[in-house]
């Protein structure tokens, strides 16, 4: 009978001690935490974790301008090459469009058939320092990166031109002759000669969109991308 009595009378306190554990674990998840909540990925998430886009992301993120890819404020529009796209180049982008030789601590730059036309002859070589080379091959770089990028989203897929962030320069688009119109729009276009949009995805700062080429890097004018070395 006593035992029953000392049960009866520890019961209560046990269950309070207990409920007196839990709340506290409780308050914590819903006022310290706050709701769970998803939220898109950034482009710069979205090309992190894309294994296909890792090449162009690689030029890229070494640019002062990828910091845009994670500021909450932009809304670009990233048409990425594929890694097959990339490594099919003929020139990289970061060689530039002249064959260059070490000469005497400097190098020198001779004019030679890029895959995008001969450049100009020269009567003389042009001699470059190795810091002036790495300045014009980052330049280079980061002038193919931004011709992929519209600083604009979403966009449009039936307007024919969107400028990019390569000043000049701009992508166009041509509708897919029998394309399945039950599909999305960016499926129906091809931009420049004939790439393809091959994937899409929606980033909290824009969109990214996975292309099966390179967007050439030349502006409007043949003759200044040439002088810039720009492929």
């Amino acid at each position: 009978m006593r035992l029953r009595l000392l049960a009866l009378l520890t019961l209560p306190l046990l269950s309070f001690a207990s409920q007196e554990q839990q709340i506290p674990l409780f308050y914590d998840k819903m006022n310290d935490e706050g709701p769970q909540t998803h939220s898109k990925p950034t482009l710069a998430d979205l090309l992190t974790i894309e294994s296909s886009a890792s090449i162009f992301y690689s030029y890229a993120r070494e640019l002062e301008l990828s910091a845009r890819f994670t500021d909450p404020n932009e809304k670009l529009t990233m048409f990425v090459p594929t890694n097959k796209a990339v490594m099919a180049l003929a020139r990289k982008p970061c060689v530039l469009s002249f064959k260059v030789s070490k000469r005497k601590g400097k190098l020198t730059q001779n004019p030679f058939k890029s895959h995008e036309g001969p450049a100009k002859p020269s009567d003389e070589d042009i001699t470059i320092t190795e810091q002036e080379f790495d300045k014009l091959s980052k330049k280079n770089v980061e002038n193919w990166v931004s011709a992929h990028i519209v600083p604009d989203s979403p966009i449009s897929f039936d307007a024919q031109e969107y400028p990019t962030l390569l000043s000049d320069k701009s992508i166009t688009f041509r509708p897919i002759k029998k394309s399945n119109r039950n599909e999305p729009q960016w499926s129906q276009v091809t931009l420049e000669n004939g790439i393809h949009i091959i994937g899409m995805k929606e980033a909290s700062n824009g969109a990214l969109y996975m292309i099966d080429g390179s967007v050439t890097s030349y502006r409007k004018d043949p003759d200044l991308a040439e002088k810039n070395g720009v492929a």
